[in-house]
């Protein structure tokens, strides 16, 4: 896609070389525009929200709700009230896990995710097992990195209370088949989180379509802010859900016999919020949809099917992770050679990846490595890019042998 002109990080040079930025899973680089909306609010527009009734204050509370309401036509939410600003996917996890989750798991019970989860998505639902003396399920995935579908069916009983997972594998790339999922779970009365971080910058998301009780992205990896992100869910269930956190802008009404909490959504936005990074991130949205995101996916897979044909000429590369539907990154590991060593010589190249077990130490087990390289890609990447990674593969086999 001819958008790498807009995102002014292109312009700098890494060790005298060009910046090849592979490492869009961990943080997408930014356009101008969110830039330029970050500014706008802190030198134009910059006041608290909700609460005041000068000039200000009143459009600060106009960008940011306004925000709201791109996130909910981004995402094909029914209704803006189902929209949560949170710091992010692993915030609106726990919220989940400390709320929904924490009323309805009891002794004995079941929480199941998947064996290629992100930290995020285990940690949480290992805190609430533990809290409630329930049983954290695990459903299993095959040497490709896909969800053994029927063996996740069979996990599925009238002790399973809730499910947990990701959309997008971090570390797989794997796109799970969250519909199905979904459908099958719900004829069996269980409700389903979606861990969407990997996703939303990648496919076009309708949870309207999936279905799902509740859907997590984060801004930071779709090409806005970092510290501002999404919980949506359905408003049958926020409206039943205790607050997560106390203090301002949540409550109604407060004595010190009686706190009377507000509607949904605010009464889980507590504090403060991040005003110029929900401003940001629908700003980044914006950018995302004049794109289209159909045209997105499509650029984006003919890039990855692209940069898995080129890894594959080179000796002693192995791809982790051959899932049949895949987003935009791909796993792999050098021959004898340690992944962060293999990262530290593509760094001299100017070619950023990361490199490690991608908080997900689950999934380096099960393919018994310690960690993996992981190039993943985003819209301003190109051939170019990976006919660099390539070049620079090969003076990590002229340095490390």
């Amino acid at each position: 896609m001819m958008v790498r002109k807009d995102f002014p990080i292109f312009n700098i040079k890494v060790r005298g070389k060009p910046l090849v930025y592979l490492d869009s899973a961990a943080t997408t680089q930014k356009p101008q525009v969110v830039m330029d909306t970050l500014n706008k609010y802190y030198s134009s527009q910059n006041s608290n929200v909700h609460r005041g009734v000068h000039y200000l204050s009143e459009l600060a509370t106009k960008e940011y709700e306004a925000a709201r309401e791109k996130v909910q036509k981004f995402i094909h939410a029914k209704d803006s009230r189902e929209i949560i600003f949170t710091r992010g996917t692993t915030e609106s996890i726990n919220l989940v896990a400390q709320t929904f989750g924490r009323e309805r798991v009891q002794e004995g019970d079941e929480v199941l995710i998947t064996h290629m989860e992100h930290h995020s998505n285990i940690v949480p639902w290992q805190i609430l097992c533990s809290e409630k003396k329930a049983h954290l399920k695990i459903a299993p995935i095959n040497q490709k990195g896909e969800l053994l579908i029927d063996e996740f069916k069979k996990l599925v009983n009238p002790k399973t209370k809730i499910v947990g997972i990701a959309h997008v594998s971090n570390a797989l790339g794997t796109i799970n088949p969250i519909k199905e999922i979904v459908s099958f779970c719900h004829d069996h009365g269980v409700p389903v989180l979606v861990d969407g971080a990997q996703a939303a910058s990648h496919l076009k998301v309708d949870v309207e379509a999936l279905d799902c009780d509740f859907y997590t992205l984060s801004g930071h990896k779709i090409y806005g802010p970092t510290g501002i992100g999404v919980l949506y869910g359905k408003l049958k269930h926020l409206e039943k859900m205790p607050p997560y956190q106390g203090g301002g802008d949540m409550i109604k009404s407060v004595t010190f016999e009686k706190t009377i909490y507000n509607d949904v959504p605010f009464k889980f936005e507590a504090g403060t919020p991040n005003i110029a990074g929900a401003i940001g991130l629908g700003s980044a949205l914006d950018y995302l949809s004049a794109l289209n995101m159909e045209k997105v996916q499509k650029y984006e897979e003919e890039l990855l099917k692209y940069m898995e044909e080129q890894l594959l000429t080179l000796p002693k590369i192995k791809l982790i992770g051959r899932a049949e539907k895949k987003a935009a990154l791909q796993s792999f590991i050098v021959e004898n050679i340690h992944p962060h060593d293999v990262g530290t010589i593509l760094d001299q190249e100017g070619v950023a990846v990361r490199t490690g077990h991608h908080c997900a130490q689950p999934v380096m087990n099960f393919y018994g490595v310690p960690a993996t390289v992981r190039a993943s890609l985003g819209i301003y990447n190109t051939k170019e890019d990976i006919s660099l990674l390539v070049l620079a593969l090969k003076k990590v086999f002229e340095v490390l042998g």
